[in-house]
């Protein structure tokens, strides 16, 4: 029970309190970020991963991070990352999960805030021939639905990367948190350009769900969803029927 007894004195300032804080008197973690960039195309998500230079993990693959400035915000951080190691800018970014495994980074006790950041295939290609250095990687979801677990990432050529830390639980985790919010939120337009098909918006959906779904249930569904609406223009320099393009009309609420 709370007393007169037990309470603080009144007297007490947070100045003085402050005055006398010792910050050394508990041990302090270092706080990362780590940006989980995605983009969706050739019926595979695909992420931006970057080759470890120098130890710990040398060689390996990791997302895009690193340590949070003492004066910085965590969505600058992760905003920071994408520029300096993708030259991005503008970029969906949704705080994603704390990863905080005692012994997940080798050199001290590192908690990192994991970011989903949402592109579409144009820019993200675009970006890593701006500023080369990064990988393409394909990932390989061994799981269904909102199962979860570590994913696997591979090269252009199919060959397995290695991944460092729990950068691999971190993809995981992103893939689940598309497939979670896909059917209620503006997810799927983060990944496509400005105008698009139909067949573009079914196959982010498909390519996100990791199966295939039917053809005139899903338009019937996103047309009378009220986010789309036609630009009355139609695809260019295709080999079929040019298709309608449409866009979409409301905030992303992801």
């Amino acid at each position: 029970m709370l007393t007169t007894e037990n309470m603080s004195s009144p007297s007490q300032t947070d100045a003085a309190f402050l005055a006398s804080y010792d910050p050394t008197a508990f041990e302090r973690p270092s706080v990362a970020v780590d940006v989980a960039l995605l983009t969706a195309f050739d019926g595979a998500l695909h992420a931006l991963l970057i080759r470890r230079p120098a130890p710990p993990e040398h060689d390996k693959h990791a997302l895009p991070g690193g340590f949070v400035g003492i004066e910085e915000a965590l969505d600058a951080a992760a905003r920071r990352a994408l520029r300096d190691k993708a030259g991005l800018d503008r970029v969906f970014i949704e705080q994603l999960y704390t990863f905080g495994a005692p012994r997940r980074d080798p050199r001290t006790r590192v908690i990192t805030v994991a970011y989903v950041g949402l592109i579409n295939a144009a820019r993200f290609t675009a970006a890593l021939d701006a500023k080369p250095g990064g990988e393409v990687a394909r990932l390989d979801v061994p799981w269904e639905g909102e199962t979860g677990g570590a994913v696997r990432a591979k090269s252009a050529v199919g060959k397995r990367l290695r991944l460092a830390f729990d950068h691999a639980d971190i993809l995981g985790m992103a893939v689940k948190r598309l497939r979670g919010k896909l059917n209620y939120t503006a997810v799927g337009f983060q990944l496509l350009p400005p105008a698009f098909t139909l067949r573009a918006l079914q196959e982010v959906h498909e390519t996100i769900l990791g199966h295939d779904l039917n053809k005139d249930s899903f338009r019937r569904r996103m047309l009378a969803s009220g986010a789309l609406e036609a630009t009355g223009e139609r695809e260019e320099d295709v080999g079929h029927r040019p298709a309608e393009l449409y866009r979409f009309v409301r905030q992303s609420a992801v």
